[in-house]
């Protein structure tokens, strides 16, 4: 992008989306464009990624990483960035600078490793990093100019955990769910109603109980 044009991106907060059907955080952009000429639009995407490394662990947090990351022991060689979501949203025009929400669609689902990261922290903050990019458009006196914004536009933030569970908890509350294969669910079905069980709790809670005495 031509240095007239250099447009900047900063993260200055993130907070739940409170009217939002499914789980939505919203992060507030602040966007600084150097130049006398108006940006028309901006097209806005961002890919934004976890970094681990940049906190500390407690116990409690550690056993509930051992999936992603292993041992405390090897962390120092698998605990690295890792891509959490893509997201995208469109900014209207604005001269000089512009505040936009930025809609982060979430999920509980533990299979995704983003989520199961975030369900296994208990307090402090996500150390996240945001790698903007996207298309700007230019209205000057001659016409329309259309740029894209340069790879290297990125901004560190740290949200607080409280966030995320403020989140959760505003959808799910004191619930959570699991992906199963069809034949486990089947199974798991069929379990239930063999022994005159309420519901998926009771019937899981049975098994484990069962497990448990076996051991």
């Amino acid at each position: 992008m031509s240095p007239a044009y250099a447009t900047t991106f900063a993260v200055l907060g993130m907070k739940p989306e409170p009217y939002a059907v499914t789980p939505i955080l919203s992060a507030r952009i602040g966007i600084a464009s150097v130049g006398d000429e108006p940006v028309h639009a901006i097209a806005l995407r961002a890919q934004v990624r976890i970094e681990p490394n940049r906190r500390s662990y407690t116990d409690a947090e550690s056993a509930g990483l051992l999936d992603l990351f292993g041992p405390r022991d090897r962390w120092d060689h698998t605990q690295r960035s890792f891509l959490w979501m893509h997201c995208a949203t469109t900014v209207p025009g604005f001269t000089g600078g512009a505040e936009v929400d930025l809609p982060m669609p979430c999920t509980y689902d533990l299979e995704v490793a983003g989520s199961k990261y975030l369900h296994a922290l208990r307090d402090g903050e996500v150390p996240l990093l945001f790698l903007f990019s996207g298309t700007v458009f230019i209205r000057g006196s001659d016409g329309f100019a259309v740029q894209q914004i340069p790879w290297d536009r990125d901004d560190r933030y740290r949200m607080p955990v409280s966030v995320w569970r403020e989140l959760m908890a505003a959808h799910f509350p004191g619930m959570g769910w699991l992906r199963l294969r069809e034949d486990t669910l089947a199974a798991l079905t069929a379990y239930k109603g063999e022994h005159g069980l309420l519901g998926f709790d009771e019937t899981v809670a049975r098994l484990l109980a069962g497990a448990q005495e076996s051991a």
